[in-house]
Formats: structure tokens, sequence, C-alpha cells
């Protein structure tokens, strides 16, 4: 796990444009899980573009600190996950 926000931003710069599950703590026990691609890198926000067969919402972003502080929690997913993701 990185420990700044530094190295998380240039982490996530280096995975631009990768399939990621994505999930985000919504507080009193409710945890969302969304699947989407990395899309973009800003000096204090990352935006994901999320699959629009599942979801209501095209794009959200999350801060650094949401990764630093593990509300946010990032899966960057490999060829065979993705296609196991396709067929169901």
């Amino acid at each position: 796990m990185a420990k700044t926000l530094i190295e998380i931003k240039q982490g996530l710069e280096d995975q631009l444009g990768r399939r990621l599950r994505l999930k985000a703590n919504r507080g009193r026990r409710k945890t969302i899980e969304r699947f989407g691609t990395l899309a973009e890198t800003y000096p204090s926000v990352f935006v994901v573009e999320l699959d629009q067969d599942e979801n209501a919402f095209e794009r959200v972003s999350y801060s650094y600190a949401d990764v630093l502080t593990e509300s946010v929690e990032l899966s960057f997913l490999d060829e065979q996950q993705k296609a196991m993701l396709s067929e169901q």
C-alpha cells in the first residue's frame, strides 16, 4: 500500500486506461462496488469511467486521500478476470 498521496497519484498515472473494480465505503456499513476504466488523473482527483450497462452514472471521481484513508479501494483487473466478467 502506498504511503503518500504523491505515490498514490504516480501509481494511478501508470495504470491509466486499465480496467478496475472500485469499492467505495459510503458509511454505516454501506459499500458500493463498480467496474470501469481509469480515465484521467488530475492534481488532486482521479476519474473512473463506469460500465454503462451496470451504472446510472457515466463517470465518478475520487480524491487520492480517499485511497489513502481506505474509503476507496481499487483493484486492477488482469485479462483473465476481464474474460470472466464479460461472460457473466
